[in-house]
């Protein structure tokens, strides 16, 4: 759970220009291709690894990408981390040979990043090491009760204090993926752009507004009361939002469009990916550009 994308939501409902009601019916957080593709709603977050697929698979060519969520690796900023237990016997990439890799699910953005480098080392699964599958909020025990010998993990879950007391960092994606890369991105199928564009310029200038106003160190703690809120967490947990221990967003929400196309190469590479995918060719960023250009 990305919690930033609930505390910019907030800001929007409160303070912009999209009815709190028409909000609710267009927009979800960490949405699955599923539901879009359904036309239940019009504007989702997506990986990398999910936005390719969703083109290939689902025969979703109309799907456009549309803003920045979430940036991976850049510098000074938090790299989602592959943790091993601290005493354990894992000491480099070439000991996982053997050993048991806790995924949250095959192809995911987070699980691709591991076979992309553990492949460099000559490690393949299932001939070399183990794969087994969990959700974000159980792989700590999992590592901890020395059930597997790998785990990833993303904030909220990498701050929990028994895991980073005992666990330490083996590599991370920005290792894994060859530098800082866009990570999560926001879509929307063309035709519900093409038919609601003036709507969708307000909503792109709210949420832009709100990026600046929470990235303003001085309204941090409203960010953080939010996201205690939503994640019912002591505002202490979840303290990183907006700060360099989490992800990087950019100001005015522009995607690194060549990061991301280095993902999804890497995505087809691993086999997760039948054909190589451009994803420029699926970009329409004039929608934020006009709502960027209101607010300069």
């Amino acid at each position: 759970m990305r919690l930033r994308h609930f505390v910019v939501l907030s800001y929007i409902a409160e303070r912009g220009r999209v009815p709190q009601q028409d909000l609710a019916d267009v927009f979800c957080m960490d949405a699955n291709n599923l539901v879009l593709l359904l036309n239940e709603l019009e504007i989702a977050d997506f990986a990398f690894s999910s936005f390719a697929i969703a083109v290939e698979n689902a025969g979703m060519s109309d799907l456009r990408i549309i803003a920045d969520e979430a940036r991976d690796g850049t510098p000074g900023y938090y790299t989602a981390q592959y943790l091993v237990f601290k005493d354990g016997p894992v000491k480099t990439i070439d000991d996982l040979k053997g050993k048991v890799f806790a995924s949250v699910g095959r192809g995911a953005a987070i699980d691709i990043p591991v076979r992309a480098l553990l492949r460099k080392h000559g490690l393949e699964d299932p001939r070399d090491y183990t794969t087994v599958e969990g959700p974000f909020p159980n792989l700590g025990a999992m590592l901890l009760d020395r059930k597997v010998d790998l785990i990833p993990t993303v904030p909220p879950f990498a701050y929990e204090p028994k895991l980073m007391a005992s666990s330490r960092t083996l590599f991370t994606v920005k290792d894994a993926l060859g530098g800082e890369t866009e990570l999560i991105i926001w879509a929307a199928r063309d035709g519900f752009l093409q038919k609601n564009r003036a709507a969708m310029v307000d909503l792109m200038e709210d949420a832009v507004r709100a990026v600046h106003f929470f990235r303003d160190p001085k309204n941090h703690d409203a960010a953080v009361q939010i996201a205690a809120k939503v994640a019912k967490q002591p505002p202490e947990r979840v303290g990183y939002v907006f700060t360099n221990a989490d992800d990087y967003q950019d100001p005015n929400m522009m995607p690194d469009l060549a990061s991301f196309q280095r993902a999804i190469d890497i995505q087809h590479d691993t086999g997760f990916l039948k054909e190589k995918l451009d994803a420029s060719k699926y970009a329409d960023l004039a929608i934020l550009k006009e709502a960027v250009a209101r607010i300069k």
